[in-house]
């Protein structure tokens, strides 16, 4: 067996800390572990947070997270993963950026750090002690990178950008416009 490199193990630490950490936060919206709310929970909650249909947006986010999760703990299909758990937190860092950056505020600090972490271990790779490596990397391809990338920052933003619209338009108007002000007398 090969000599143990501190690159390869600090990318598994890293990977089954930070997969592990995201998929028991997507079970919770999937099943309702770990106090979770489930899907049906969960899919109120997501209506309640602008995000429609509330349903498919819960099942988006859970599978992100755990299915993302999961797969960068075991190192398999490390891009795809990686960026799939990105995006599922790209949508809660627009939930809580209103409150500003810090965590303690309810800001978007912990979904930026896990979002960040997951995507710097999709475009890294997973190392040496992974099921990519055990597999001959067939799942992690410089190609699988861009389009899990790109698709997954193409979708992030339209989901992002739908809740965004959806609020502004059922912000309560704050009177009337200069085209729909009333005429001088």
């Amino acid at each position: 067996m090969a000599h143990p490199n501190r690159r390869d193990l600090g990318l598994l630490v890293l990977r089954a800390g930070t997969g592990a950490v995201l998929a028991a936060h997507g079970t919770q919206k999937l099943f309702g572990w770990f106090g979770g709310g489930g899907v049906e929970g969960t899919s109120r909650a997501m209506e309640a947070m602008g995000f429609s249909p509330g349903r498919q947006s819960a099942i988006a986010a859970g599978l992100g997270e755990a299915g993302g999760g999961a797969l960068l703990a075991l190192g398999l299909a490390t891009p795809a993963a990686g960026a799939a758990a990105a995006g599922a937190m790209a949508g809660a860092v627009s939930v809580h950026a209103p409150a500003g950056f810090f965590a303690q505020g309810g800001g978007y600090e912990y979904p930026a750090f896990l979002g960040f972490a997951a995507a710097a271990i999709g475009v890294t790779g997973a190392g040496r002690y992974s099921l990519d490596h055990l597999t001959g990397h067939v799942l992690d391809r410089p190609w699988v990178v861009a389009v899990a990338f790109l698709g997954t920052a193409f979708a992030a933003a339209a989901v992002v950008g739908r809740r965004a619209q959806g609020r502004a338009d059922s912000a309560p108007d704050s009177g009337p416009g200069p085209e729909e002000a009333p005429e001088p007398s």
